[in-house]
C-alpha cells in the first residue's frame, strides 16, 4: 500500500480553511441595508426647480411640521415604474409623499408624471444629480422618511415593491407616523 505525503494534503488543507474563514467573514453581521450618514440628522437641501407643471418641493416642506416621504425617482428607471403605483397607494392613505426627479429631462418627467398619475404634493428636478449626490442616493429609486423636524429617519435603497417593502419600509413608516 503506497503511502500518501502529508505535502499532498497539507495545500488542499490550507485552502479549505482560509476559504472557510473568509466565508465567515463575509457575510458575519452582513446587513441589506446601506449606511446613511443623514440617519437623525437633517435632511439636506432640495432642488431649487420643480417638474414642470407641479408645486416646487422647498426645504421648509421638509420642516412643516409633518411627516413626509421623499422619493427619488426617474421616467427612464424601470425599478421606478414598478414602484409607482405604492407612491399612490400612501398619498392615497394621506401620507406626504415629495418627489424628486434627477438625471432626468423636464418633458419626459413631466410627461410621466401626467401619463401614470402624479402622486407628490410638490417635486424637485435635479438635472445634473448633485442634489441626490447631497443625499448619498446611489441609484434610483431611493425613499427617505422624514420627520416634521426635517430629521431624516429612514432610508429605503430599490423599489417600494414586495416582500422587502413590506417587511422594512411599512413598519419604519408606521413608527414614524407615531
Amino acid at each position: 500500500m503506497a503511502k500518501i505525503s502529508p505535502l499532498v494534503i497539507l495545500p488542499p488543507a490550507i485552502f479549505a480553511a482560509l476559504a472557510g474563514m473568509f466565508a465567515v467573514s463575509m457575510w458575519q453581521g452582513k446587513s441589506d441595508d446601506l449606511p446613511s450618514t443623514f440617519i437623525g440628522q437633517q435632511a439636506p437641501a432640495v432642488p431649487t426647480e420643480a417638474v414642470s407643471g407641479t408645486v416646487q418641493l422647498t426645504d421648509a416642506d421638509l420642516r412643516s411640521g409633518e411627516l413626509t416621504i421623499v422619493n427619488f425617482w426617474a421616467s427612464w428607471c424601470p425599478p421606478c415604474r414598478a414602484e409607482h403605483p405604492k407612491l399612490l397607494e400612501l398619498a392615497e392613505q394621506g401620507y406626504r409623499v415629495a418627489g424628486i426627479n434627477f438625471r432626468d429631462q423636464q418633458d419626459q418627467a413631466s410627461a410621466y408624471l401626467v401619463d401614470y398619475e402624479d402622486p407628490f404634493f410638490a417635486t424637485g428636478f435635479d438635472l445634473r444629480g448633485r442634489v441626490a449626490i447631497d443625499w448619498g442616493v446611489t441609484a434610483p429609486p431611493e425613499t427617505f422618511i422624514v420627520d416634521g423636524d426635517g430629521t431624516v429617519l429612514f432610508r429605503y435603497v430599490g423599489p417600494l415593491v414586495g416582500s422587502d417593502y413590506e417587511q422594512r419600509f411599512l413598519p419604519a413608516l408606521l413608527e414614524a407616523a407615531k
